[in-house]
């Protein structure tokens, strides 16, 4: 860990300095985590590519600014986060399959952290490796809200603290949210199998 921070000191410092090679190098390391959160948030393939670009310039402009509070690769997933809610705000998409109250409420709180949910119990079986095909595809009909969660927690394995970093939200509503996203998770997997049964 300490050695990824120096890492990613020497690899700013390059950048500030004026090499481009070091900020391809930080791209390089952090783009996979872009894209997972990109394209769990946005459905729109033209509107991915934009967003893409719009992150990396943000990061670039505000590179100077960092303060190595959290990981680089932490940061620059906040970034990309808020960059996918501005577009979806913009674009009035619903992020959770909640009522218009709860949703214009979540909105308004989103960066104020003053959620408080309750812990939950977790259904891991339905992450197991078997059935990742449907499982995909089940994931994918999700709001994109729980896609990127159910993704940051499974699929890139952070912790709570590190979404909470990278979302604004509580850890408390993000154990909420990630269990009611493997809660609808699960009823679309049964309707599923019933519906092949038949």
């Amino acid at each position: 860990m300490k050695q990824k921070g120096t890492i990613d000191r020497g690899l700013i410092k390059k950048v500030l300095d004026g090499d481009s090679s070091a900020f391809e190098a930080i791209i390089s390391n952090t783009k996979g985590l872009v894209i997972q959160i990109i394209y769990k948030m946005v459905r729109n393939h033209e509107d991915r590519k934009d967003l893409a670009q719009e992150v990396y310039l943000k990061v670039y402009d505000k590179l100077d600014g960092f303060k190595f509070n959290s990981k680089l690769s932490t940061w620059i997933a906040t970034i990309t986060y808020n960059t996918c809610l501005n577009y979806l705000k913009k674009k009035k998409i619903p992020i959770l399959d909640i009522d218009r109250n709860e949703e214009k409420e979540l909105w308004e709180k989103i960066s104020i952290n003053t959620f408080c949910y309750s812990d939950n119990q977790t259904e891991a079986y339905i992450f197991k490796k078997e059935r990742s095909q449907i499982l995909t595809l089940a994931i994918e009909k999700l709001p994109p809200l729980y896609k990127t969660l159910i993704t940051l927690y499974h699929n890139e394995e952070l912790s709570y603290s590190e979404i909470t970093d990278i979302t604004g939200l509580p850890e408390g509503t993000v154990k909420n949210y990630l269990y009611r996203a493997r809660k609808k998770l699960k009823e679309n997997l049964s309707l599923n199998y019933k519906k092949e049964e038949l």
